[in-house]
């Protein structure tokens, strides 16, 4: 497990990124894109017998200049942890703001690594930094070449023809196409959530279901009806679930997410519950009845009982 330690914290070390190998990004989702990348930087590190580091912000910078605009695939403190996990020694956390990202391009890169350089540092092609974003490529290899550091310039990770990124990783869940996108991410989307009181229908009708408020800034994926699994203190169980509001009670519903956890009784109230998508199976919509909103609800939970 990677340190984890913020660059302006006093107890940095300015020889810790100073002839390292490393890798600079935002990295939200940590999908297979970024893990190539923060590969490379590992590469070059083992080939020279180097330092490793990933380079990252405590917050992604659109929560800052696009807050309306943005649906986050983890959690800040959930990148940082499976950064953490990667092959790496150590990840250096900038904490992130207006007035560090006004600053111009030059003084940007020396407010990131102080008095030292790395010797390598990885980078994705579309790398931008500074006062309204002006730093390029080229500004980085120009500072670097001073320096004595390399600048590995990396094209996106394309798969199925296209690029891996996590705006299309975004374009995909905001679809549905769960799937696809866990291919890209490299394992299950994952949301949690603390399990607040719901309407109770769900027990009524049979199937009750822990019911989860997302902050809508964490809620990429689409509404809809999917396959999932559920943890609930490090134990998973299949789970059919509901994301968005269900139509027919729409008027008397605050959860974003209700989750059904196939055969499990237990009081989770106040408790969280992670849940990781797997298959789209339907979409949101409002039913005629009670009885057949039940009867489809029963063969989702079926098909997940089933098939996962």
């Amino acid at each position: 497990m990677a340190q984890v330690i913020s660059r302006f914290s006093p107890a940095f070390d300015e020889a810790l990124l100073n002839d390292a190998s490393v890798a600079f990004g935002v990295f939200d989702g940590v999908h297979e894109g970024h893990r190539f990348i923060i590969g490379e930087a590992v590469n070059s590190a083992r080939e020279e017998g180097l330092a490793s580091a990933v380079i990252t912000f405590d917050i992604d910078p659109d929560e800052v200049f696009r807050p309306g605009e943005l649906k986050k695939l983890m959690t800040n403190e959930a990148r940082l942890a499976k950064l953490a996990e990667l092959d790496v020694d150590t990840v250096v956390v900038l904490p992130f703001s207006r007035e560090f990202a006004a600053q111009s391009p030059d003084d940007f890169l020396e407010s990131c690594f102080g008095a030292g350089a790395p010797r390598h540092i990885h980078i994705g092609s579309d790398f931008h930094f500074g006062s309204k974003a002006s730093g390029s490529v080229a500004d980085l290899r120009r500072w670097g070449d001073e320096r004595g550091m390399e600048v590995h310039s990396h094209e996106l990770l394309a798969e199925g023809g296209m690029p891996v990124s996590a705006t299309r990783i975004r374009g995909l869940l905001g679809q549905g196409k769960v799937a696809e996108s866990n291919e890209l991410l490299g394992r299950p989307y994952t949301l949690e959530g603390i399990v607040r009181a719901g309407r109770g229908e769900g027990t009524d009708f049979g199937f009750a279901t822990a019911n989860l408020e997302i902050d809508p800034l964490m809620k990429a994926i689409g509404d809809g009806v999917y396959a999932a699994y559920a943890v609930v203190d490090g134990e998973r169980f299949k789970a059919a679930v509901n994301v968005g509001v269900p139509a027919t009670f729409a008027e008397r519903s605050t959860a974003n997410i209700e989750v059904h956890i196939l055969d499990f009784a237990r009081d989770i109230y106040g408790q969280p519950v992670q849940v990781e998508f797997i298959e789209w199976l339907r979409p949101m919509r409002p039913f005629d009845s009670t009885e057949e909103l039940i009867a489809t609800v029963k063969g989702n939970i079926q098909w997940v009982r089933d098939n996962l």
